[in-house]
């Protein structure tokens, strides 16, 4: 959405930057940089969380495996640090201000309304998380504990070195079904609140049309930038490299010819949308 219309931030003198709706992902390739490390965690999460979704469908022995790791890598990436605590002073933060945005004038209640509905339904399914819900699983869990273990090692899941998950595997569909979904189900709560804070985080600012002389923009923001977002168009065979600190960040068009090829940076102008987002 954005509920309202927010002030751009900074740009360098040897940039064109004008406003822009949102672009459309037909037209664009879209590439994100996290700038602080909680949300570098939670495109990771919403990244894995996509991969586990995609191969749950997929009823082959090898979609199974594949259901199997990808869960692996969320109960590891979850189980590092105190994610429930996090997303719930983040949306926490947001419900707040969001309350207080629906006292102005011009605002699309309806759509504020909604977003609200959505924060509260994922705080309560926060709140009856246990803290450290993954660590614990896989401490208590000695199969799991087991193929983590292998994963690692490349091949290291062969039934003869893993006669533990060869035996799982060959149990009726129904069972490990069973037995997947028992230790997503209590991911879903954070996939909930993570879709819905990247999905605030993202539409927190409009598109800039910005121009990068000669292959390179240097962007100097006025506050504070949690994610940074390059819509680069299709028609232009570059791709953005992105070095970024806390006051300032580049951005460096490259282009390769193949993938036996070195990239080398573009030397021409290029126009491309940019949001620096924030909460």
């Amino acid at each position: 959405m954005p509920f309202e219309m927010r002030q751009g931030s900074g740009h360098n003198p040897g940039s064109v930057v004008t406003r822009s709706a949102v672009s459309s992902s037909d037209d664009f390739v879209i590439f994100e940089q996290p700038l602080t490390e909680r949300v570098r965690i939670f495109l990771r999460l919403e990244f894995l969380l996509a991969q586990r979704r995609h191969h749950r469908r997929d009823e082959t022995e090898f979609g199974v495996r594949s259901t199997l790791h990808v869960l692996l890598d969320l109960l590891a990436v979850m189980s590092r640090s105190d994610l429930k605590t996090d997303l719930l002073k983040e949306l926490t933060e947001q419900k707040a201000s969001l309350t207080l945005l629906s006292k102005r004038p011009g605002v699309d209640q309806d759509a504020l309304i909604e977003t609200l509905d959505g924060i509260n339904s994922a705080i309560r399914g926060l709140k009856g998380l246990a803290n450290h819900f993954a660590s614990n699983l896989l401490r208590e869990s000695d199969f799991l504990t087991t193929v983590a273990n292998r994963y690692a090692m490349p091949g290291g899941t062969c039934g003869f070195d893993l006669p533990t998950l060869h035996f799982w595997l060959s149990q009726p569909r129904h069972l490990q079904e069973q037995d997947l979904d028992t230790w997503a189900a209590d991911m879903i709560p954070f996939e909930q609140a993570i879709a819905l804070y990247l999905r605030l985080l993202r539409e927190s600012r409009e598109t800039e049309r910005v121009t990068a002389i000669k292959g390179m923009h240097i962007h100097m923001p006025n506050g504070p930038c949690h994610l940074l977002r390059a819509h680069v168009p299709r028609s232009i065979a570059t791709f953005p490299e992105i070095s970024a600190s806390r006051h300032r960040f580049s951005i460096r068009f490259m282009t390769v010819a193949s993938v036996k090829d070195r990239a080398t940076q573009l030397g021409v102008d290029v126009p491309f949308l940019m949001q620096c987002c924030t909460l």
